[in-house]
């Protein structure tokens, strides 16, 4: 079996324990669809990405991203610790950006005060959701009617949508029925207040249910999204800082600024592990 560099990074903390983990395989040209698939299932992590060299000549690097449960065309944790094992392993950007191939085009990234940033997407997807589904949505989360301000699709690759709630203790509350939610990618989210003491302007949690861990520690992707909705709304600060992962025992944060038109999701990236795998 022919041999690729490896390395499990941490994402979203600088703690290597309370963020969000990444197996990347890199050099990654000769391996098929089907053998990633697999090392992703064997990985268990929520996400497992391979690197190869672009074939946009704008692109510094290619990355595909692999789910327990199939490829996503763009992920947030897999942006930021894809791009920090490139560098790690000796990558040279052609600019003063880093910028990523992957399946939704290229993502630009840069280099911030808190690790690495990546420009957001556009929503693909946007609005409120149909009666039955924001019903159904509802009920599986079990949150209580009075508890939810709004429930929008914030898709922008992976097919997010949101609920946003009246406070920090309803977010942490919810105890979801992954059986009622089957097939859906969704987060909860609320605005943390100052007697919550916790370094973050919101709260959020995200749920993948199938996924054989189903709440996912710390999520760049659905927190881009949510940030496109609370800015388009007025919602939130320019720049702000997310707190997720306090039910699973992580810390992590996610740093949101919007800088002109680009919208920066940025966190801390730690190496954990680095050698080689045969696959």
């Amino acid at each position: 079996m022919p041999t690729h560099p490896f390395l499990q990074v941490n994402v979203f903390s600088t703690d290597p324990l309370l963020g969000n983990p990444l197996a990347v395989v890199l050099d990654a040209e000769d391996l098929d669809e089907a053998r990633m698939a697999a090392f992703a299932r064997w990985t268990n992590l929520s996400e497992t990405t391979f690197i190869s060299a672009p074939r946009d000549p704008r692109a510094d690097y290619r990355v595909r991203i692999f789910t327990t449960l199939g490829e996503l065309p763009f992920a947030g944790h897999p942006t930021l610790g894809s791009c920090h094992a490139w560098l790690a392993r000796g990558g040279v950007a052609k600019g003063a950006e880093i910028v990523q191939e992957c399946g939704i085009g290229l993502v630009r990234i840069r280099r911030s005060d808190t690790g690495l940033a990546f420009d957001a997407p556009p929503l693909r997807r946007a609005g409120a959701l149909a009666p039955d589904l924001r019903a159904r949505v509802l009920a599986g989360l079990g949150v209580a009617m009075d508890d939810v301000l709004d429930a929008q699709w914030v898709d922008n690759g992976p097919p997010w949508l949101a609920v946003r709630l009246r406070s920090r203790a309803a977010v942490l509350a919810v105890r979801p029925d992954y059986a009622a939610l089957e097939g859906l990618m969704l987060g909860v989210f609320a605005a943390c207040r100052e007697g919550d003491a916790v370094d973050a302007q919101f709260e959020t949690r995200a749920f993948i249910a199938g996924e054989a861990a189903p709440e996912d520690p710390v999520t760049g992707s659905l927190n881009a999204g949510i940030a496109r909705w609370l800015l388009r709304d007025g919602e939130a600060p320019a720049r702000y800082v997310i707190s997720q992962g306090t039910v699973l025992g992580r810390a992590g944060r996610v740093v949101v600024e919007r800088d002109g038109d680009a919208l920066w999701i940025g966190g801390a990236c730690v190496t954990c592990i680095e050698g080689s795998v045969r696959i």
